[in-house]
């Protein structure tokens, strides 16, 4: 099996590291000083699981590859309509496109039977410029619940979690997903090929949709967050109008509320990648976490009042870093 990891960041290097234990062809595709790192020393991973170096081909020219049986998305959501040229010739007939995306995916309405099939997603595929490169039929969704960080050069600190749901968007448990899950486990990480993948989308989206822009407004943790009494009964209003859109979707996370709010809790002092991006002067992945959903209210008729006056903010938050930069 031959695997290339578009955009080999903190969680791209890191199932790379995995795959390429498990004896995977692995190819990573990074820039600047991590890319320089990892071709001289490999990637070493840090984690109380046990630490471990692997050293699979790095390189910042994806035209050196040649075509794969599955590509790896690492990249931001809102970098995806500009990926083409590092994916076109990763390509064959049958290649696969896994994005470890948080967030309402561009593939979202393909195949999902009902009265959205094949529905497109102005915000997360503006004019169609998402799936005009990353085609929808080679999608597989993915939903990562691991935390990773790169804290130096070709260094990979493990936080937690080890899972990467994986499943197709017609809900079948395809030859594909399961090649590619077992790959997965065989390098010590948890893969499990779900029948309904949209469901764990919404199921990690009640927190995302909340946690992340608010962390970024507030320059606050995840734990400061669920302290605050005012922000604390903010993230209950927008997960429930959250759950309110899924279920006039006909998707339905099996989670309550409150205990959502209590693995948030558990997170600690963790600041969101969105803050992480804003402390860095990086534009925020706002579109398919809170205007997505914005748009899905729009098209199911779904009242959202505390979610649409936080996505105004964030985007004004988002607009005025985007003139700074």
């Amino acid at each position: 099996m031959k695997v290339a990891v578009v955009g080999a960041g903190a969680i791209g290097a890191y199932v790379g590291a995995h795959l390429h234990r498990a004896g995977v062809e692995v190819h990573l595709i990074a820039r600047n000083a991590h890319l320089h790192a990892m071709r001289s020393n490999g990637i070493r991973v840090l984690s109380a699981r046990g630490d471990f170096e692997a050293r699979p081909h790095a390189t910042d020219d994806p035209s050196s590859i040649g075509p794969v049986d599955h590509v790896f998305l690492g990249l931001k959501a809102n970098s995806y309509a500009a990926a083409g040229p590092m994916i076109q010739g990763l390509l064959h007939d049958k290649t696969t496109i896994i994005a470890a995306q948080n967030g309402i995916p561009w593939w979202y309405f393909h195949r999902l039977p009902g009265p959205y099939e094949n529905q497109r997603i102005n915000s997360v595929d503006p004019d169609g410029a998402v799936s005009a490169v990353l085609p929808v039929e080679r999608a597989i969704g993915c939903v990562v619940y691991a935390a990773t960080e790169i804290t130096e050069p070709g260094v990979v600190t493990h936080l937690e979690g080890t899972r990467f749901t994986i499943g197709e968007p017609d809900g079948s448990i395809s030859s594909r997903c399961t090649e590619f899950a077992d790959a997965m486990i065989a390098g010590g990480l948890k893969c499990p090929v779900e029948p309904d993948v949209r469901r764990d989308i919404w199921l990690k989206l009640m927190g995302n949709i909340a946690f992340n822009p608010i962390s970024a407004l507030a320059r606050a943790t995840m734990a400061g967050i669920c302290r605050h009494g005012g922000t604390r009964e903010l993230v209950v209003r927008m997960m429930q109008e959250t759950l309110d859109v899924a279920t006039k979707l006909g998707a339905r996370p099996e989670i309550s509320i409150e205990r959502r709010l209590a693995g948030a809790e558990r997170a600690g002092e963790h600041k969101t990648s969105t803050l992480q991006d804003l402390e860095k002067g990086r534009p925020m992945e706002l579109d398919v976490l809170l205007q997505a959903v914005v748009e899905l209210a729009d098209l199911t008729g779904t009242e959202v009042p505390t979610v649409r006056a936080v996505c105004a903010l964030a985007d004004l938050l988002n607009a005025q870093l985007a003139k700074t930069a």
